[in-house]
């Protein structure tokens, strides 16, 4: 029903449509001033670390209380031309090439098991969290254990009367980086697993069914339709992964192997660190984190563009 307002010279005036921007509220000025003291931390505390990545990468500085000398490219020259540095290369793409497909592989299928929701689905949940709660040096005295050469895995060898095969696994130049790679797979398929599942509960269960009604089994369903759904969050888990491998595999080096033999187990992570803190070489140090950088780059850049949506 519309209603006539009449107007002083006794006309009336039919009111017009409302306006589109009736009833909003003026967009508020405040949210920039808010994210202010966020910026800020983020400048001082990661970009400017960058910087100084890149600043010292440039300077020869032989300890921190040492005089500084501009160096340009010599650090550069120095890292290629060093086998260690060429070892370290050879030792991380290994990890990285066995390391991230079996997680990530392995956790998938294990979060697609966890999301059917089995019987005690809960309690595999959490029991797949015990890793991620465990402190770093202390998975270290895990592995060490097991490895050691009376630890566990030589013992379970003699039991069953394949002595023969027992060795020194973490002091033996073939087996010290597959330890390595063993610990990461570990300490990681749990809570990756868990991410999956979550993510996967999110799936519409009419997708399984129907898969199931058109005679699909598990396996296809899980690789064909539930896969392809949850393609890009794949992406996202493998490359935390990835940085994570990438990265953060400096300290199981140092607590159970120190990269050795020899050079057997030291990674590029690890490099950076024994240059840093124990051969006090600062440039050659932020010169292979200045590598490291770029390498962590690209593998995003060719990771996001692996598992990018198809649509």
């Amino acid at each position: 029903m519309t209603t006539l307002t009449p107007t002083p010279g006794g006309t009336t005036v039919r009111p017009g449509p409302p306006s589109a921007t009736a009833g909003r509220r003026p967009p508020r000025q405040g949210g920039t001033v808010l994210a202010v003291p966020a910026l800020v931390w983020y400048l001082v505390f990661m970009v400017g670390p960058m910087i100084a990545i890149f600043v010292v990468a440039a300077l020869h500085w032989p300890g921190m209380l040492q005089p500084v000398s501009f160096a340009g490219l010599g650090n550069v020259r120095t890292v290629l031309d060093d086998p260690v540095f060429r070892d370290a290369v050879r030792n991380t793409a290994v990890q990285l090439a066995v390391a991230l497909p079996v997680m990530i592989v392995c956790s998938y299928m294990l979060g697609y098991y966890v999301a059917q929701q089995p019987p005690g689905h809960r309690v595999i949940r959490y029991l797949l969290f015990i890793p991620g709660l465990i402190s770093t040096p202390a998975k270290a005295m895990v592995f060490y254990a097991a490895l050691s050469p009376d630890g566990l895995a030589n013992g379970a060898l003699e039991a069953v009367g394949l002595g023969s095969l027992a060795d020194a696994w973490l002091a033996s130049p073939s087996t010290a980086l597959a330890c390595l790679i063993a610990l990461d797979v570990w300490a990681g398929i749990g809570f990756t697993a868990v991410l999956f599942a979550a993510r996967l509960g999110s799936v519409p269960d009419e997708l399984g069914e129907a898969a199931q009604l058109d005679g699909a089994g598990h396996w296809r369903t899980m690789w064909l339709i539930h896969f392809p759904v949850i393609r890009d969050y794949v992406g996202v888990v493998t490359m935390l992964q990835f940085l994570w491998t990438l990265f953060g595999s400096a300290q199981h080096v140092l607590l159970l192997t120190q990269g050795g033999p020899g050079s057997s187990s030291t990674t590029l992570s690890f490099l950076v660190y024994q240059k840093a803190f124990i051969a006090a070489d600062l440039g050659y140090s932020q010169t292979v984190g200045v590598i490291l950088f770029l390498a962590g780059l690209v593998g995003l850049l060719a990771i996001r563009r692996a598992f990018r949506q198809n649509y």
